[in-house]
């Protein structure tokens, strides 16, 4: 977890209940047991880019700031040869999305930090580094900032996403006009904060209320040729539409995108648009309508072909494995799936608390210099390998190897190059460069210091039978001086989603809690993603339900080893992991203690209020006032009577994606009427992100 006290206070009430083993390290013992202080001291890497002849890797390296209140995001350059100290090049600290320019002389990065005169955080600007020396400019002044920067094959020009107006330009320059003649009348435009909604998506869990008056749209800029030069950057797209996934054609006269051009997209099944516009201005043209929703949009070597990963929306399903597809650059071109015969998950990652808060990812798919292969990572059965997939009939073939999981990976341009972020249960993650023959070579190693002073231990994987046959894969960690003649007690920990996994990743929640002396149990049930299409979408229409089942199999099978306490068990989980913790505790009572997370327990008022809609039938059949029955028998709230076991519950005020109103709260109002052992947690300013990157540190009121 990213954010301490959420991870201090979720353990507190399964620590005064089940009396956990103090975790002294044992006598003579040279390292010392991980503490929830250490997350301070955590260095992480994120977003590597190769320069293009594969020599250096660009990256972004995320640290908590002195204060503790937030992260920290800079630049770094190391060398692919592993030989030599990564280095500093931009000392601002919110830099991010590090890009090379084609000829390896200038990184575009997006430099974010400031803050307005009110104290709010400025949007971020493109700034530009030479790595001829000195620290790097900023090139754009737009009023809601600029990112994804993408230059074009000469490098003289650069491609970026914008939500700014013309109108924000003007009234910007107002402003300036004003401050100069000293008018502090015109200099104080009231600005209106009243939301008029007439959208059923109207607020996102990331950005809060959304503006219907501004749009994301594709801007162009010609690269400054004097450091002093602020160029004026052209917007080439316009409308009531966003665009992103910026490619450029390989002669640098389009670019394509991706865009969804349906007024309220919510009423529809998924499909994107591939559309390119003249990068010297002009009307876009639509290439094609693809009848998913598809990312990480790559062209071919010769320009002939784009691929991208997607996931088929009919039939309508909970969860739709994602493949690899390719289609031809022509109208009327038909997607291909390349990936149909191979049942695991292209262009994602098992997850854990591994990926640097704030940090950012870079594209996972490359196209091979002849075009007959792309490379990409796979979610496979708790790991994550890079592959190679033949770009004609779709063979996948397994480059890196081992207990672990590549979390993002950038190729030089002709491939001969291959840099991963890595994560293992021992490692947050690291820079590795990959050999032809999977042997990877350590680049970066930035936690050296601090991992040499802590007691680390690799899980054991346990695999067992459920209760109808179908096998389930777990995880146990287990204290540093686990000895298996004690009785330990016992953390269920269950993932969100509920379509993700667990995996071979670091977790410092896990970690933690071993330390403290507790058996940590965590699982990936039906449902579960990187086992194939039909165990992912098992549960549709029947979530809670033999998920649950699945984890009480998974606690009895460990019970049989003999070295846990079956009287001191514990339940946690967030988000859709908080919803099983809800589950779990009106339908048994043989948990002493749990801690829900960011969760829901009734169906109902979350389908009226989360930040995205479920207007299509993906997880139930129909809208709850048309099948009130169908909301009732799968909420916690529906059986609260049955909950004796003492909950703690961990709320984000500005979570939208799983409103407080529509979870804990309803809950712990119900059992304080009963005179149940309860309490709430409510983080400020927090949102459905709070364990992962909230604020490092917040403080008690």
């Amino acid at each position: 977890m990213k954010t301490l006290v959420s991870v201090v206070i979720m353990i507190i009430t399964i620590v005064a209940t089940l009396a956990a083993q103090d975790a002294t390290p044992l006598s003579g013992s040279q390292k010392r047991f991980l503490t929830e202080k250490d997350l301070f001291d955590f260095i992480w890497v994120a977003n590597p880019q190769l320069s293009p002849d594969g020599t250096r890797v660009a990256f972004t390296r995320v640290t908590v700031d002195e204060k503790r209140t937030n992260y920290e995001t800079s630049i770094w350059i190391a060398a692919t040869g592993g030989k030599e100290t990564p280095i500093r090049m931009t000392n601002g600290k919110h830099d991010a999305q590090p890009r090379w320019s084609p000829d390896g002389r200038h990184i575009i990065l997006v430099r974010g930090g400031d803050k307005d005169e009110t104290g709010k955080p400025k949007p971020g600007q493109l700034a530009m580094l030479s790595l001829a020396g000195g620290e790097a400019s900023t090139i754009t002044d737009l009023p809601k900032g600029a990112s994804n920067p993408v230059w074009s094959p000469d490098g003289k020009r650069i491609a970026f996403v914008s939500s700014t107006a013309q109108e924000d330009i003007e009234k910007a320059q107002r402003k300036k006009n004003a401050v100069k003649s000293g008018d502090t009348q015109a200099d104080s435009e009231h600005e209106s904060d009243v939301h008029v909604i007439n959208r059923a998506v109207y607020r996102s869990n990331d950005e809060g209320y959304l503006d219907p008056k501004h749009h994301a749209h594709i801007w162009l800029l010609e690269v400054p040729t004097a450091a002093d030069e602020l160029p004026k950057p052209r917007q080439l797209t316009s409308g009531n539409f966003d665009e992103g996934q910026l490619v450029w054609s390989q002669d640098g006269s389009r670019i394509y995108f991706l865009t969804r051009r349906i007024d309220e997209p919510y009423y529809e099944t998924p499909s994107t648009d591939i559309y390119s516009v003249p990068s010297a201005g002009g009307t876009p043209e639509k290439l094609a309508t693809i009848p998913m929703g598809i990312g990480d949009l790559v062209l071919s070597p010769d320009g002939r072909r784009l691929a991208f990963h997607g996931s088929v929306a009919e039939p309508i399903r909970s969860y739709s494995q994602p493949d690899l597809w390719v289609i031809d650059v022509a109208p009327g071109a038909k997607p291909q799936n390349l990936t149909a015969a191979y049942d695991f998950d292209l262009g994602s990652s098992v997850s854990g608390d591994n990926a640097a808060p704030r940090g950012g990812h870079g594209r996972p798919l490359y196209w091979s210099p002849d075009g007959l292969s792309l490379f990409d990572i796979v979610e496979k059965q708790g790991r994550t390998p890079i592959v190679r997939v033949d770009a004609r009939t779709g063979e996948v073939t397994e480059l890196t190897q081992g207990d672990q999981a590549v979390l993002d990976f950038s190729a030089s341009a002709d491939v001969s190059t291959i840099v991963a972020l890595v994560s293992s249960p021992v490692m947050i993650g690291d820079l590795f460069a990959v050999a032809s023959d999977g042997t990877q070579t350590r680049i970066t190693d930035f936690n050296r210091k601090l991992w040499s002073q802590l007691n680390l231990t690799a899980p054991e994987e346990l695999s067992y039978t459920s209760f109808d046959g179908k096998r389930i894969q777990s995880w146990v960690q287990k204290p540093p001086d686990f000895d298996p003649q004690k009785k330990y007690p016992l953390i269920l920990d269950i993932h969100g989603g509920p379509h993700s996994a667990y995996g071979w990743v670091f977790d410092h929640e896990f970690q933690w809690m071993a330390a403290k002396g507790y058996i940590v149990l965590y699982v990936n049930p039906r449902g579960s993603t990187s086992y194939g299409q039909e165990f992912g979408n098992i549960i549709q229409y029947h979530y809670p339900g033999d998920d649950y089942r699945d984890l009480m199999a998974g606690v009895d099978e460990l019970l049989k080893r003999g070295y846990v306490d079956q009287k001191k068990l514990g339940v946690t989980g967030g988000s859709g992991g908080g919803v099983l913790t809800d589950w779990t505790i009106t339908h048994t009572e043989r948990f002493a203690a749990a801690v829900s997370q960011r969760d829901i327990s009734n169906w109902a008022s979350w389908w009226y209020t989360a930040d995205f809609t479920l207007f299509q039938p993906n997880w139930f059949k129909a809208p709850p006032f048309e099948d009130p029955q169908d909301y009732n028998s799968r909420s916690a709230i529906t059986f609260v009577k049955n909950i004796h076991t003492p909950v703690l519950f961990v709320l984000g005020e500005s979570d939208y994606r799983t409103p407080q109103d529509s979870g804990g709260e309803q809950l712990f109002r119900a059992l304080k009427y009963m005179r149940r052992p309860t309490a709430m947690v409510v983080f400020p300013r927090e949102t459905h992100e709070l364990s992962r990157s909230g604020e490092p540190r917040s403080e008690e009121r």
